[in-house]
C-alpha cells in the first residue's frame, strides 16, 4: 500500500532552519505531484507548498515565499521542504501529500501522518 513518511520536524528557535523529508513508497513517485500542508492548533489545514511530478512547477503560500523551498528527488522517492528564517507562526504539524494531478487545493489523495514543527520565540 501507499506510504508517505515524514521526518525532520522538531523544536527550533525563531530564525532557525529545518529540513523536512517525506519518503514515499507503494506508488510510482515520479508520476505524482506532491504537496506540503500544515495545520496549527485551532486552524484549518493549509497548503504551504506544492511541486509537480517533474519539479518544473511549484507553488508557495504567500506567507512562506522566500523562506521555504520545496524540492524532490524522484530517484529517491523523496520530497523535501527546506525551511529557513522560521517564525513562531510557522509552528504546526506538517503533512506531505501526493496526488496524480498537480493542485493548489486541498484535494490530495494520499497523506502522511505528519511531523511536528515548533518554533520558539
Amino acid at each position: 500500500q501507499v506510504q508517505l513518511v515524514e521526518s525532520g520536524g522538531g523544536l527550533v528557535q525563531a530564525g532557525g532552519s529545518l529540513r523536512l523529508s517525506c519518503a514515499a513508497s507503494g506508488l510510482t513517485f515520479s508520476s505524482y505531484a506532491m504537496g506540503w500542508f500544515r495545520q496549527a492548533p485551532g486552524k484549518e489545514r493549509e497548503l504551504v507548498a506544492a511541486i509537480s511530478w517533474s519539479g518544473g512547477t511549484t507553488y508557495y503560500l504567500d506567507s512562506v515565499k522566500g523562506r521555504l523551498t520545496i524540492s524532490r528527488d524522484n530517484a529517491k522517492n523523496t520530497v523535501y521542504l527546506q525551511m529557513n528564517s522560521l517564525k513562531p507562526e510557522d509552528t504546526a504539524v506538517y503533512y506531505c501529500a501526493a496526488d496524480r494531478s498537480y493542485s493548489t487545493s486541498k484535494r490530495y489523495y494520499y497523506w502522511g501522518q505528519g511531523t511536528q514543527v515548533t518554533v520558539s520565540s
